[in-house]
């Protein structure tokens, strides 16, 4: 039997794509390498990361209490009990990514490799699987450089991260993007004496640089010690401590050592070279259909690109779906993309940032306001932080916000740009108080707040009083 659709990945994208295309009637049969549905967001990324990331800030405001007016408390952490909690909330999530929901949709699903044997063929545990087109969702691992050593010392990734038992007392963290330093900051507020590596100037190195440069003050401000433009250069263990060299002469010394210096998209033993499928050093080569170089095969997710979120895999489910199920043809649009650093303060952003804007030959407007000055984040001892605005013409080109959070913010600026809204929609746009959504507000009246107190504004108002009875 031929089928209709074959998908090979059991993640985010392609668990989308199997449940459409399955009640849509046609003949899905949905492969998974790993024994169990659900891609690394669920088992070994983003639901275990930030249900960590949660108790971490419980333990935080446990001893963060006397700012409330209460008893500070120490909590007593048990890494076993909180890793529990984390699997607990996996476990729960899962039911959701059981096989026999997709089954029961009419999907076929079959667990093992998958490998072109040619452009219409696939085989998996010895089967040979006929399709008319394809979909390729097998997303991406973590990138483990080449240091001198570290894979005889051992080290740790978002992979096996989440099966410790026992509380590193010293945690080095090598690479400053948002997986390492949310991770270093959990396990700070945890009780771990915790250092972070990065080889570039700056922490988020896609961030804008005063964001990011509050941000790395707030993570110093809570004990966490932070090395920029130095690499790790050779690792070494002794009766379980390992000892980190690195350039300049630094040696750094810790219990447990933790990669995440970035991704790689998994595309090895798919037997794409067979099925003429072209790939490049971001992954698998698509088009604005998501299409590879054999249009009836597609891709999604981190095994193209651009961006390693769960949420772009979903944004390009949709788009397969349109293209190979309804054989509508519809192209990617990423103009506005937001993602978040799940630290605390969270990192939100979408579009362009001010350096950007620059770099495309844009004089643009920043727009600021702090969340000191939000009566909401007061309430809630979290003032640090502010809402950056690039805009030009009224218009804004993106958004940076650092601050409490801030992932949730964000959506009203995306909105703000996918609809073309002018920044004038925002003033005018009621936000209830209090509420931490009034810093959208606040930051676009300060535009309008230096022409509504001008000088010529104030002689207007003069004239108009003295004119009118």
């Amino acid at each position: 039997m031929k089928r209709d659709l074959i998908i090979i990945g059991g993640g985010a994208g392609g668990l989308v794509v199997a449940s459409v295309a399955a009640r849509l009637g046609l003949r899905v049969t949905l492969i998974e390498k790993n024994a169990q549905l659900g891609g690394d967001c669920l088992h070994t990324g983003c639901v275990p990361s930030k249900t960590l990331i949660e108790a971490a800030r419980v333990a935080s405001l446990m001893r963060r209490a006397g700012e409330f007016g209460l008893d500070a408390v120490d909590p007593k952490v048990d890494l076993g009990r909180v890793m529990d909690h984390v699997h607990s909330v996996i476990g729960h999530i899962q039911q959701h990514d059981d096989p026999q929901r997709f089954r029961d949709y009419g999907c076929e699903v079959l667990f093992g490799a998958a490998e072109f044997t040619d452009a219409h063929t696939v085989s998996v545990n010895g089967q040979q699987l006929q399709g008319r087109r394809f979909v390729i969702a097998t997303g991406s691992r973590p990138f483990v450089p080449p240091i001198d050593g570290l894979e005889e010392a051992g080290y740790l990734t978002n992979e096996n991260l989440f099966s410790l038992r026992e509380l590193p007392r010293r945690l080095l963290v090598l690479g400053g993007g948002p997986i390492g330093l949310e991770m270093a900051q959990a396990f700070a507020r945890l009780g771990s004496a915790v250092t972070v590596v990065e080889r570039l100037p700056q922490l988020l190195s896609q961030e804008d640089p005063q964001v990011a440069d509050s941000l790395r003050q707030k993570l110093e401000a809570e004990g966490l010690f932070i090395h920029t433009s130095v690499s790790a250069e050779a690792v070494s263990v002794d009766s379980g401590v390992h000892t980190v060299q690195c350039s300049g002469g630094l040696s750094l010394e810790a219990e447990q050592v933790l990669v995440a210096v970035g991704r790689r998209p998994n595309v090895e033993s798919l037997g794409l070279d067979v099925a003429g499928v072209k790939t490049g050093p971001r992954g698998i080569e698509v088009d604005r259909r998501l299409r590879t170089s054999q249009k009836h095969i597609f891709a999604c997710g981190d095994v193209c690109g651009p961006w390693p979120f769960t949420h772009m895999a979903e944004y390009q489910a949709g788009i397969v779906i349109s293209n190979a199920v309804f054989r509508f043809p519809k192209k990617t649009d990423y103009r506005v993309v937001p993602w978040v650093t799940y630290t605390d303060p969270e990192l939100a952003r979408v579009g362009l940032t001010e350096q950007q804007a620059r770099e495309q030959g844009i004089e643009p407007r920043v727009l600021s306001f702090p969340f000191s000055g939000i009566d909401r984040a007061l309430t809630g001892v979290e003032t640090w932080g502010e809402a950056r605005f690039v805009t030009h013409r009224g218009r804004i080109l993106g958004a940076s916000i650092l601050g409490p959070h801030a992932g949730e913010l964000i959506h009203e600026i995306a909105l703000a740009m996918q609809t073309g809204a002018k920044i004038g929609a925002i003033s005018a746009t009621i936000h209830a108080y209090p509420t931490l959504a009034q810093v959208h507000r606040r930051t676009v009246n300060t535009f309008y707040g230096e022409k509504l107190f001008s000088a010529r504004t104030r002689r207007l108002v003069h004239w108009i009083n003295r004119l009118l009875p």
